[in-house]
């Protein structure tokens, strides 16, 4: 099992493949044990780390008053109660962020304080009625929240548990008066988390903010790769153009990683059943990139037809058996929302 103390720091700085097939991937805890908690909860990630966890992840966002929380989105009325607190009514509006116009309650709105009387719920309650159970439960974490909670567990447990920080919408933040990356690189060098061995993973869909971060630290850098679309700074770029072999080396030359949507390494048929594995894994090895993919989740819905179990969308499939797949496919890490379920049994 991969270890950042032994491993992962090798891992980490790219000096060392895990490409080989049977070896096993870093289990990323995608928004922490997701699929079992409400997101980005203190539950959610001590959950993940019980599961065996190798790195819980934080989607950041910013307050009004420049405080990294941790939210999915800055739309936060699906997995909080801000919808029912009358106080907060007022502060229901519309934007329009990279291009998608959105109604609902927005972090940048609030100081940490008021959010830090919101509590959390449950994004999927349909398909996670037992997590859904534990809503109204927990408070919205900061950044130094999640990283202590990290080192906390790497003191229980004897074994490191890192930190995959991902910078949500920089350049609508920058847009509104909320710059991202300078206060981002003085919360890094204020937890320690600046050099070429630290036990994080830095991702983002944007290009710019990648690039600007490798001039200033040398903490690795994952840039995230959707199935469609293109980054939000780069209008004239396609995340097709990035996975070619010649988008994969232009990468290389800021980011340690690539971390591209799970379907762009195992693809579906129109059926909806998956096919040979792409070149993308093998490419990205030959530009010096790990791969990590996102994201695995246990239910049918999310899950290619053979590993379905029954006719219950909400019900859970074959997600260790698809995990096991990446990892035949030569992938150095996955995220998922079940943490216990992702690892692929050993050879």
């Amino acid at each position: 099992m991969i270890r950042f103390i032994l491993c992962g720091l090798v891992l980490l700085t790219g000096t060392a493949a895990l490409s080989q097939f049977g070896a096993q991937p870093l289990i990323i805890a995608h928004r922490g044990a997701s699929g079992e908690r409400p997101e980005h909860t203190r539950a959610a990630y001590e959950l993940a780390i019980e599961q065996g966890a190798d790195v819980i992840e934080p989607d950041l966002v910013l307050t009004s008053d420049g405080i990294f929380v941790d939210r999915h989105e800055n739309e936060i009325g699906g997995t909080t109660d801000a919808g029912d607190r009358p106080e907060f009514a007022g502060r229901r509006t519309t934007k329009t962020i990279d291009g998608v116009e959105t109604t609902g309650w927005f972090t940048e709105d609030f100081t940490l304080a008021e959010l830090k009387t919101l509590r959390a719920r449950e994004r999927l309650p349909g398909f996670r009625p037992d997590s859904a159970a534990h809503d109204g439960q927990e408070p919205i974490l900061t950044f130094d929240e999640v990283v202590a909670i990290a080192r906390e567990a790497s003191a229980r447990t004897g074994r490191t548990i890192g930190v995959a920080p991902e910078l949500k919408h920089p350049t609508y933040f920058a847009a509104i008066g909320l710059p991202m990356e300078d206060g981002f690189v003085a919360e890094l060098e204020r937890l320690g988390l600046t050099g070429a061995d630290a036990p994080i993973i830095i991702q983002c869909f944007e290009v710019g903010p990648l690039e600007r971060l490798a001039t200033r630290i040398d903490a690795p850098l994952a840039q995230l790769v959707a199935a469609k679309g293109g980054p939000a700074d780069r209008a004239d770029v396609t995340y097709a153009q990035m996975v070619t072999p010649e988008g994969l080396r232009a990468i290389a030359a800021y980011a340690n990683w690539v971390a591209p949507e799970m379907t762009l390494v195992l693809p579906r048929n129109a059926e909806g059943h998956t096919t040979a594995p792409s070149p993308l894994v093998a490419d990205a090895h030959a530009a010096g990139l790990k791969a990590v993919v996102w994201t695995l989740r246990a239910e049918n819905a999310f899950l290619p037809v053979e590993r379905r179990r029954g006719d219950d969308p909400a019900g859970h499939g074959d997600m260790t058996g698809y995990a096991a797949a990446f990892a035949a496919a030569g992938v150095d890490a996955l995220f998922s929302d079940f943490p216990a379920l992702a690892r692929p049994p050993a050879p």
